[in-house]
């Protein structure tokens, strides 16, 4: 929870800006790096194949680079996630954003969740961040509470809520609330998917999140001056 009234500004640190739609080009995320300083963001993230970013327009202007792993189905071998995560490092990601594999966490194999999280972490350096995605509105509470265990165990820093593109839907409170209960500040909560509007940014983080994923970043900070979302606010994740 927030100890104090937040502003457009402090909300924005929350914000990975986020492009992963598959037909985003360069010169999309081009603009996405200079809306994310111009807003004031976290960090951008972008599909393992647009990187590497060119330093001087990402972290020589504040911005941190992340990335995804397994996305966004999670049915990967955990090698290839591992392979896929390290690539992304060397191309200069600062935070890898990895799909669990659901079927596994549907069927209660927390043993394969744990040991798939476990190589990516591996694979990803212990000062480069590493964030879980469990899809939590395709589990029930108590899968959702094992994912985040399994987590935990296997080293991630944050858990997170969905990739956006799940049928089942993304981010709620009472996931991010679960969450947050479950790994008790020890690691981060990201939510994300669905969250398009400023009145949804702030309950994430009123129930637990420490972090937001938004594509319509702008239309979300928008809304502390009454401002109208874009047509395309928050689509696709």
């Amino acid at each position: 929870m927030s100890a104090a009234p937040l502003d457009a500004a402090a909300l924005a640190r929350f914000v990975d800006h986020t492009l992963l739609k598959p037909e985003a080009t360069p010169a999309d995320v081009a603009a996405l790096v200079d809306e994310g300083v111009r807003l004031g963001v976290y960090s951008v993230c972008v599909s393992p194949s647009m990187l590497p970013l060119d330093p001087a327009t990402t972290r020589e202007r504040g911005l941190l680079v992340a990335t995804v792993c397994g996305f966004p189905s999670g049915k990967h071998h955990s090698d290839v996630k591992a392979f896929e995560a390290a690539r992304s490092v060397r191309d200069g990601a600062d935070e890898v954003d990895m799909v669990i594999d659901v079927g596994a966490a549907k069927a209660g194999a927390w043993d394969a969740v744990r040991e798939d999280v476990a190589a990516v972490r591996a694979a990803v350096p212990e000062d480069r961040v590493l964030k879980v995605i469990i899809e939590s509105a395709a589990l029930s509470d108590h899968e959702i509470v094992e994912a985040c265990r399994a987590s935990e165990t296997a080293g991630a820093d944050f858990v997170k809520t969905s990739t956006g593109f799940h049928p089942t839907g993304g981010a709620t409170t009472r996931a991010v609330s679960i969450m947050a209960e479950t790994v008790g500040g020890r690691l981060g909560v990201k939510a994300s998917g669905g969250v398009r509007t400023l009145a949804d940014a702030l309950a994430m983080i009123e129930h637990g999140a420490t972090r937001l994923g938004l594509s319509g970043t702008a239309a979300v900070l928008a809304g502390f001056e009454g401002g109208a979302p874009s047509a395309d606010a928050g689509s696709g994740y």
